[in-house]
C-alpha cells in the first residue's frame, strides 16, 4: 500500500504563501487521485482540493480556496503539491493529503491518509 508523508507546513503571515508536499513511498502515486483535506480545531474535516490520477485532467477546488490554491503532480518525484497563495487566517488548519482510486475524492473513499502538516496563518 502506498504511504504518504506531508511536509511544508509552518507559520506564515496573512497574504503570504506556502507549498505543501505529499511524497509517496512504496508505490507510485500515479495511479491514485490525491485529495488535500484540512481540519481546523473544533471544525469538521473538509476537502480543499483534489487531482485525478496521472493521465486524467480533472481537478477540484473548494470555493473557499478557488483561485488561491493550486494542486500539481511531479511524477518523477512521486509527489503531489498544494501551492497556497494569498493565505488567510481562516486557512489555519492541519492539512492532510490522501490517496483514492475513485473520483471524485470524498472522505469516505480515501484509502490512505498522510499524517498531516500544520499550517498557521497569522493576521
Amino acid at each position: 500500500q502506498v504511504q504518504l508523508v506531508e511536509s511544508g507546513g509552518g507559520l506564515v503571515q496573512a497574504g503570504g504563501f506556502l507549498r505543501l508536499s505529499c511524497a509517496a513511498f512504496r508505490r507510485t502515486l500515479m495511479n491514485y487521485a490525491v485529495g488535500w483535506f484540512r481540519q481546523a480545531p473544533g471544525k469538521d474535516r473538509e476537502l480543499v482540493g483534489a487531482i485525478m490520477w496521472s493521465g486524467g485532467k480533472s481537478t477540484y477546488y473548494a470555493d473557499s480556496v478557488e483561485g488561491r490554491f493550486t494542486i500539481s503532480r511531479d511524477n518523477a518525484k512521486n509527489t503531489v503539491y498544494l501551492q497556497m497563495n494569498s493565505l488567510k487566517p481562516e486557512d489555519t488548519a492541519t492539512y492532510h493529503c490522501s490517496a483514492s482510486t475513485r473520483w471524485p475524492v470524498k472522505e469516505g473513499n480515501v484509502e490512505v491518509w498522510g499524517q498531516g502538516t500544520l499550517v498557521t496563518v497569522s493576521s
